[in-house]
């Protein structure tokens, strides 16, 4: 194993280790829907979005509507529009790794590939590809068990989905504690608490990171302007 793909393991495990427990659930939650192993693991092979996994399957029991799925993962999805953004500047020298970066990005790819410090003796292209393959492939093995497992055990996942909040919880934590600044990450949280009051808890998400793109966008041209 290369130097960078023990670097990516190390900093990646918490995340593929609640993406297995997940994506195990997710394989269950199938088989219990009456799919085989098959369908749970092509679909998070295919779609990799987690949430829209969930709701799919269960649409997919019902009258299926084409136009009403692609509503729905736009809107569920939509904030990878505001990753991909994010990620310009450093995806912009990966290369032929950047088709499957771009592909392979979910909230928790995005979150380590965003803050992660890669020591200057690593290749971070290399580094960048790994972390998003070990999130892949622990999501795609966990929902194939998981509808293998689902006719064999039987098991109460309920709350199970808490890993990744938890986690995400840590990550915020960590990367408050090694930025100079705390100011945007504070902005961010209180505009996500607002939102989440105001909006409810389908839609705060978008509106959050719109308000946001806007506010840090009028603060970076009133800095250019007293600047010049």
């Amino acid at each position: 194993m290369s130097k960078e793909a023990k670097f990516a393991l190390q900093k990646t495990l918490p995340v593929m280790l609640g993406f297995l427990f997940l994506g195990t659930s997710y394989g269950m939650y199938m088989h219990k829907l009456g799919f085989n192993f098959l369908y749970p693991l092509s679909m998070a092979a295919i779609i990799f979005a987690g949430s829209i996994e969930f709701i799919i399957g269960n649409l997919l029991v019902q009258h299926f509507q084409p136009l009403t799925v692609l509503i729905l993962t736009l809107l569920v999805n939509s904030r990878h529009l505001f990753y991909g953004i994010t990620m310009l500047k450093k995806y912009s020298n990966t290369g032929k790794f950047k088709p499957f970066l771009i592909y392979g990005m979910c909230d928790e790819s995005f979150s380590l590939n965003a803050t992660l410090e890669v020591p200057a003796s690593l290749n971070r292209p290399y580094v960048y590809f790994y972390v998003t393959l070990f999130n892949y492939c622990s999501w795609v093995f966990g929902a194939g068990l998981g509808g293998l497992l689902g006719g064999l055990i039987r098991l109460d996942l309920q709350g199970l989905d808490f890993v990744m909040t938890a986690l995400f919880i840590v990550l915020f934590t960590e990367q408050l504690k090694t930025v100079r600044s705390q100011k945007n990450a504070l902005t961010g949280f209180a505009f996500a608490i607002v939102g989440l009051m105001i909006c409810g808890q389908n839609t705060f998400l978008l509106i959050t990171l719109l308000l946001l793109v806007a506010a840090f966008t009028i603060n970076y041209y009133r800095k250019v302007g007293v600047s010049r």
